[in-house]
């Protein structure tokens, strides 16, 4: 195979190879004669092509304490905006997702092993929940960075994550690990178990892995504020509350829920997963992999608020008199609210079965042409619990029966709630499903053509279905329907790469996809490389891509969101507002464009860097109108604005409604930096993308952050040093930098500072078969940025560190 500096330079720029997983790269590559890189479906000799591509190593794993996919994926600088993690509390499910570019988590497709994985969610989901693929069965991740539509279809706008398993492995290895926040909570640990034997002629690897993660309360960090919300417990009656004589006097106390939320949610996770390869023939190998994903995740919250119009013609004089207008009308309904503390906190419980199955056949036919034929199958299933639920029509049939009690500020026994069957568990079912039969084939001619054809069927199918409460609106939570429904799709693909001369190869590639939704979309992809010399080359790569609605797009009945919104008239005595959310099965894919252009360049032996400028540019997309920009032009008279939300100049936001449409567009651009140095005993990689801009829906977001949006900071950077102390210990040091940014809260503007994060670990090979490695993450313990808007805990979870200094300690033996 032919080998060349800039071969070299391409994997040693991908950041965070270590010098082991290098090595046994270039063994992988020296001992086989064709690789299949991620973004591209032709086997090739060699690794370079038009695509920057990241490479994540499992032991830059080990060596950093990450324990999820999620965590890996988070602190990447081509991740922004928001996503979902071990520190989402409110909303979550208990998932895990990445959020490339900030484009939205259902534009990123998630591969295992070149292949789909089933969305993963509570149900009717459009991300896979990264928690799903176990870090113990993990090779390496491959992170590709620009629009791959043309090669995988829909969902590959923002880039792909390819997740690689360990395979063709012979032998035992245990791992564990256990780690606590400085605090001393927090306390999480997991084990896990690899076994490989070569197995009826082929071999066969099998593993399991367990891990639990502990709980943190919000109010145990000083960084987090007291929350102040005008539901208290004792209840309030038209703004006002009970003063203890019969009466009602002015609300002057508010209730903090931070003391009941937490900051670290607690799962936990067991996964069984196995693959079996085999040589049926000279020509043909048969391929099979499983797994199977149990998780148990929880999230607390502080007690529900309860929100209940009381009609005044069924409340006593007693209590109603001094709410008379000065004419002395009563008006026909007076605002109850109580912080249900009687109840209990809010505990939200996820089940969810994940289960996958794939099998491939691969053959070798004469003139080095190969074919391959696989059939994948998914499913998941969720069961979602809120504990300590409240029936809000049972609640205010209970008020009108014993006023004095709801009146009189005092708490409310427990058992008198139970026995007027005000408090329940809402229960809530969900999954989705997945099946994929493809046949390709692909070649290398005499001339250096390579191509790639193939065919592929592909059906999706997921529901959700509520808690009856919570359908009928009988709930003190936002009322939902329930969401049901499939689509499948067929596609032919394409792909030829082709070198025009030694210095000149041309890539090319394009998709047809037809829908039983919506029809077809023809998508496709041009990229070229040209080498200056054996050490500096350029790429670049024009594709066009599609992202199609999703079966909770366009199937998903009424969702109601309390959205932390800022109402211009007033109205609102709280900031979480709510919005009723709504699909279309009409909706229409949404259409992008997007362009690499970069250069790799091996500067001396050992120095190597990449740059690359992208841009992507969607069109059609399916999007939300922003409901504060909305309330804010409707505040200023534009009544098509007041129309388009359905609300009223006036200020009334009841009926407050936000409906999927293809109206959206978004447009970002910016630059990826790495450079790796690699000399003896020290490895240094610097990984640095800068957001040039991001524009949604005609509004700009870089260098701002916010609750809604996340944190689109401009300069984002991973500096990794690795240094060999000895053959048997190695030092690391990460750090993570988030540069500043300005957001709005209430009219007023405010500023994040920069943030560097410090990491620090080591490793130690006891002897040849059993390694030990513990470290510090967040060694300065620095607090997350106080953002006022923010999502949760006056900040961005998904963004900064809410947790504070955590140590680890991992082991591993094999044999």
């Amino acid at each position: 195979m032919k080998k060349t500096p800039i071969s070299l330079a391409l994997a040693a720029t991908a950041p965070f190879i270590t010098s082991t997983s290098f090595a046994a790269a270039q063994t992988s590559l020296d001992a086989i004669e064709k690789i299949q890189v991620t973004g591209s479906r032709i086997n090739r000799t060699d690794m370079e092509t038009a695509s920057p591509i990241t490479v994540i190593s499992a032991d830059f794993i080990s060596q950093n304490g990450y324990t999820s996919v999620e965590e890996i994926l988070s602190t990447q600088p081509a991740a922004a905006g928001m996503n979902l993690g071990s520190t989402s509390n409110n909303g979550s499910g208990g998932s895990a997702t990445v959020n490339l570019r900030g484009m939205g988590t259902n534009r990123t497709l998630v591969l295992l092993n070149g292949r789909r994985m089933v969305a993963s969610g509570t149900g009717a989901d459009s991300s896979v929940d990264l928690n799903t693929i176990p870090v113990a069965m993990i090779k390496n991740i491959e992170i590709l960075k620009d629009g791959a539509s043309a090669v995988y279809g829909s969902d590959a706008i923002a880039g792909v994550i390819n997740i690689i398993t360990k395979k063709d492995f012979v032998g035992t290895d245990i791992s564990a690990d256990l780690s606590q926040a400085g605090a001393g909570d927090g306390t999480s640990g997991g084990a896990s178990l690899l076994h490989g034997v070569d197995l009826a002629g082929g071999n066969l690897v099998v593993g399991l892995q367990y891990s639990e993660r502990g709980e943190i309360i919000q109010s145990d960090r000083d960084h987090v504020e007291p929350g102040c919300s005008s539901f208290v417990p004792g209840g309030s009656l038209g703004g006002q509350v009970p003063d203890g004589e019969g009466g009602f006097k002015p609300r002057d106390t508010c209730y903090d829920y931070t003391k009941d939320s937490y900051a670290q949610t607690p799962n936990q996770l067991f996964s069984a997963f196995t693959s079996f390869s085999k040589e049926l023939d000279s020509d043909t190998i048969l391929n099979a992999d499983a797994m199977y994903t149990r998780r148990d995740s929880n999230q607390q919250m502080a007690p529900q608020p309860a929100n209940i119009d009381l009609n005044t013609a069924k409340l006593d004089e007693k209590y109603t008199e001094q709410f008379k207008n000065d004419d002395g009308t009563l008006p026909d309904e007076l605002n109850y609210r109580r912080r249900m503390t009687d109840a209990g906190p809010r505990i939200y419980e996820q089940t969810t079965d994940t289960y996958r199955l794939s099998l491939g056949l691969t053959g070798e036919l004469e003139s080095s042409t190969s074919w391959d034929v696989s059939m994948t199958y998914g499913r998941n299933d969720a069961v979602d619990k809120v504990q300590n639920s409240i029936h809000a029509g049972n609640m205010e049939k209970s008020i009108y029966n014993h006023q004095d009690l709801w009146f009189s500020g005092n708490n409310i026994d427990q058992s008198f709630l139970v026995d007027q069957n005000i408090i329940y568990t809402e229960e809530n079912k969900g999954g989705n499903e997945q099946f994929i039969m493809a046949a390709g084939l692909s070649g290398l001619t005499d001339s250096d053509l390579g191509y790639a054809v193939g065919v592929e069927n592909r059906f999706e199918s997921g529901f959700y279905t509520p808690d009856a409460v919570t359908q009928a609106g009988e709930s003190t939570a936002a009322q939902q329907d329930p969401t049901s429904g499939n689509y499948s799709v067929q596609s032919v693909y394409g792909e030829i790469s082709l070198p025009l001369s030694d210095e000149l190869a041309v890539e090319a590639a394009t998709r047809f996809d037809n829908y039983s939704t919506f029809g077809s979309a023809t998508t496709w992809k041009l990229g070229a490389t040209y080498r200056f010399s054996d050490t500096f080359m350029v790429r670049s790569v024009a594709a066009t891509g599609f992202r199609a609605p999703n079966v909770a797009e366009l199937y998903g009945g009424n969702s109601g969101s309390f959205d932390y919104l800022d109402d211009p008239w007033g109205n609102a005595p709280d900031p979480q507002i709510l919005v009723n959310y709504t699909g279309d099965e009409n909706l229409q894919p949404e259409e992008s464009e997007s362009f690499t252009l970069g250069a790799v360049w091996e500067v001396t032996d050992g120095l190597s860097t990449t740059i690359d400028y992208w841009s992507f540019d969607i069109t059609n997309a399916i999007s939300r109108l922003n409901v504060q920009n909305q309330m804010n032009q409707c505040f200023a008279g534009n009544q098509l604005a007041c129309d388009a939300i359905n609300i009223t100049a006036e200020g009334d936001l009841s009926n407050m409604t936000s409906t999927l449409t293809n109206i959206g567009s978004q447009k970002t651009s910016g630059i990826d930096w790495n450079i790796s140095y690699r000399h003896d005993v020290v490895k240094v990689s610097l990984d640095t993308t800068y957001l040039l801009g991001f524009e949604e829906d005609g509004i700009s977001y870089e260098g701002t952050i916010d609750g809604n949006m996340g944190g689109y900071s401009k300069l984002k950077a991973n500096l990794a040093v690795d240094y060999s102390v000895s053959d048997d210990l190695s030092l690391y040091y990460n750090a993570q930098y988030i540069q500043g940014m300005d957001g709005e809260n209430y009219g007023d503007t405010y500023s994040t500072d920069d943030v560097v994060y410090h990491s620090v670990s080591a490793s130690y090979n006891i002897n040849d078969q059993w390694k030990i490695n513990s470290g510090i993450k967040n060694l300065l313990d620095t607090d997350p940025e106080y953002v006022p808007d923010g999502n949760d805990m006056n900040t961005i979870p998904s963004l900064y560190d809410v947790v504070g200094r955590t140590f680890y300690l991992s082991t591993n033996y094999r044999f």
